[in-house]
């Protein structure tokens, strides 16, 4: 609980050590402290004040004699609260008998309070002790009050059924010491509860007492097992007020509320954290997770007189996941290594040359997380023959979305079919995404992406995770995007990528140039600039000298721009090209550059032990792909570039030679025929082909 900022404590940390402790694991600690002694305040500012005067409904925490933390809700028509003075909040309203805040209304005792609009999202924290009860209310003094980030909130509109205060005809309470399977099924389909956390409560030291805090998701991202709550804990404000109030205190009070019902859920029990744990690692967006385990618990049937009609999601837990998903990542880690069947859901026209295929697992399992850049590896039904088609195709959706996106341009046997054959319903085969042309949304430096024709594909992956990570995390990358198309016609995403600039908020720059320009486009409106990528224009739109560079496109366009950026002084390591097939770049490494080293043999004794083949490698013959296609072996591939790994194959004795170290990254027992040679010295090659 953030303490006190006033002169007379100036010294004293804004947090107790438990918080302390928590943001020392994310190095936050140092930023936390300045920060949160400039908007922790020890009185409510009148933007406060103004605010709780129009709440129908507060949330609370408190601690019982026995030292359970509890959290409920109290309610009444808006000026129910009142604050006499900044540093007072007078509640009209009392909380129902049965409740057990009722009994815990006592002079001195500290309470922790949550102000939540649901209908804007806003909310704003207080925390203080109660110094006078009344027959039909309290007053509390402020320790603290403190803003909170909107986010994970979903928005939700009220009406009252009844008077507050009135008792409603089906009021009930109902406790437990097991949480039957309704409640587990209520729990579960929850988009919203809120939580209780407390430290020992001392009167001069405002850093202890009661934090009352929301937590929200999509349904189901509480799961319920026996009497025990696995909770995701998300990218925060970084204060760790529950996290920290945990690590001293491993106790909470847990509210669930029945917005069709005013049925309210309130359960107490104890807390294990979960730093690093397999029980999230497949949970999308979960930094760490909690488990509740419970003491006991109550339902407050009808206790309260507001009804919530559901508004719509929080785009932030929307970017998140739950635990039936979890679940399902999980199972589809365990069939990386496999072709597995995907659903074609959805196909686009994106411009005339480039369909875009959205794609959903055809099974139990999820789709397997990825990073924005790489490429799905495909098998296509071979044209007069048996034998599939191997194709590696760029996705263009972000990892954070919930289905793949392959961005095809029409060029060939294989593109043709995903054009002209593939329909909606059909079922498309496929490996785990990977590739080693990867951004990374949360690096500082800013990002330059060169994009030519279908090279395009790539860099909006990138952007949307830039844009989906950076309101998630509430750091946006800044990026600039410079596409060079033949025209509007072959050019693919404009209007995507021109919603995602402006949704960046200045935080993207965007510049699409055509070669050849139609009789009724416009300057600014409907192209950038005309022409090809100069030096004149990467000074112009890509000022910042120590941004990264990624690049992908044709050939020559890869090459003209890399020996440009090198020129410019670019660094070589600063430079993030895509490697497919004759695409991939000649580079120059920068001074004091480490080279791989490289040993292959002069001629080895190679043998393909499923085919039955053995044959004396010399090296002119090349790479291993070549040399097995020469001779009549049919060996599955897709770049031919080392990125894919679509060709690699196990090594049951003696071991190969890079020249240039493969993107794709094979085991250290398998080879990947397109790049490797026997090595020299390491005898004789048995390959399982």
């Amino acid at each position: 609980m953030p303490g006190q900022t006033s002169n007379s404590n100036e010294k004293k940390s804004p947090f107790h050590e438990g918080e302390i402790a928590a943001q020392n694991r994310l190095g936050v600690a140092e930023k936390m402290e300045k920060f949160a002694r400039k908007v922790v305040r020890p009185y409510m500012p009148d933007q406060h004040r103004e605010f709780f005067a129009e709440l129908p409904i507060l949330y609370v925490g408190h601690v019982d004699e026995e030292g359970w933390p509890w959290a409920t809700a109290v309610t009444g028509k808006s000026g129910f609260l009142k604050t006499p003075s900044k540093t007072t909040l007078q509640l009209d309203t009392m909380p129902i008998q049965s409740d057990p805040l009722f009994k815990g209304l006592q002079n001195g005792r500290k309470l922790g309070f949550l102000g939540l609009d649901a209908q804007s999202r806003r909310r704003n924290r207080l925390n203080g002790f109660i110094e006078n009860v009344t027959e039909g209310g309290f007053e509390v003094s402020v320790d603290q009050s403190f803003g909170n980030c909107p986010q994970y909130i979903q928005t939700r509109n009220y009406n009252f059924v009844r008077e507050p205060g009135a008792v409603g005809s089906l009021a009930a309470r109902d406790d437990f010491l097991d949480i039957d399977e309704d409640t587990a099924a209520f729990i579960e389909g929850a988009d919203t509860f809120f939580v209780s956390s407390s430290v020992a409560s001392e009167p001069d030291d405002r850093t202890s007492g009661v934090d009352m805090s929301h937590r929200g998701g999509r349904p189901g991202f509480v799961k319920v097992v026996s009497n025990t709550l696995t909770i995701p804990d998300y990218t925060g404000n970084f204060h760790f007020n529950t996290i920290g109030n945990f690590l001293i205190n491993p106790k909470a009070g847990l509210l669930f509320i029945n917005y069709g019902t005013g049925d309210m859920l309130q359960m107490t029990g104890r807390v294990e954290i979960l730093w690093e744990d397999p029980a999230y690692e497949h949970f999308q967006g979960a930094e760490r997770a909690w488990t509740f385990t419970l003491e006991r618990g109550m339902w407050l049937k009808d206790a309260l007189p507001i009804r919530f009609e559901f508004g719509e999601m929080s785009l932030n837990s929307l970017l998140t996941g739950n635990w039936q998903e979890a679940e399902a990542q999980k199972a589809a880690d365990d069939l990386k290594n496999q072709w597995r069947n995907y659903k074609v859901i959805d196909a686009i026209e994106e411009s005339n040359s480039v369909r875009s295929i959205y794609l959903q697992a055809d099974d139990d399992a999820g789709l397997l997380s990825f990073k924005s850049g790489q490429f799905l590896t495909v098998q296509l039904p071979g044209v007069n023959s048996t034998i599939p088609l191997i194709r590696t195709y760029t996705l263009s959706s972000s990892p954070l979305d919930k289905s793949y996106r392959i961005s095809v341009k029409r060029d060939g046997v294989a593109s043709s079919y995903l054009h002209d054959e593939l329909n909606v319903g059909d079922v498309l085969i496929a490996r785990a995404p990977s590739g080693a042309f990867v951004f990374d949304p949360q690096e500082a430096k800013p990002a330059v992406l060169l994009a030519g024709g279908i090279g395009i594909t790539p860099m909006v992956s990138m952007m949307r995770d830039a844009l989906q990570d950076g309101f998630r995390n509430r750091n946006l990358r800044q990026v600039t995007l410079i596409h060079s198309a033949k025209s509007s016609g072959d050019r693919a995403f404009f209007e995507e990528i021109g919603e995602l600039t402006r949704q960046a908020g200045g935080q993207f720059a965007y510049a699409s140039l055509l070669s050849s320009i139609g009789v009724n486009e416009k300057l600014g409106v409907d192209y950038h600039a005309e022409g090809r990528v100069t030096e004149d224009l990467l000074r112009q739109l890509a000022t910042e000298t120590s941004a990264e560079y990624y690049l992908c496109g044709p050939a020559s366009f890869m090459s003209s721009l890399y020996n440009l950026l090198r020129n410019l002084g670019v660094k070589d390591r600063d430079i993030h090209a895509e490697a497919f097939g004759p695409a991939s770049l000649v580079r120059i490494p920068d001074e004091g550059q480490a080279q791989p080293s490289s040993t292959p043999a002069e001629e080895a004794l190679v043998s393909f032990s499923k085919s039955g083949v053995e044959l004396l490698w010399r090296k002119e013959d090349g790479n291993l792909l070549d040399f097995a296609e020469k001779h009549g072996l049919i060996p599955a591939y897709g770049c031919r570039n080392g990125a894919c790994g679509s060709c690699a194959v196990s090594i049951k004795s003696g071991a190969v030679s890079y020249c240039d170290p493969p993107t794709a990254g094979p085991a250290e027992d398998q080879a990947l025929l397109c790049c490797a040679k026997p090595e020299e010295g390491a005898g004789d090659l048995i390959l399982d082909l």
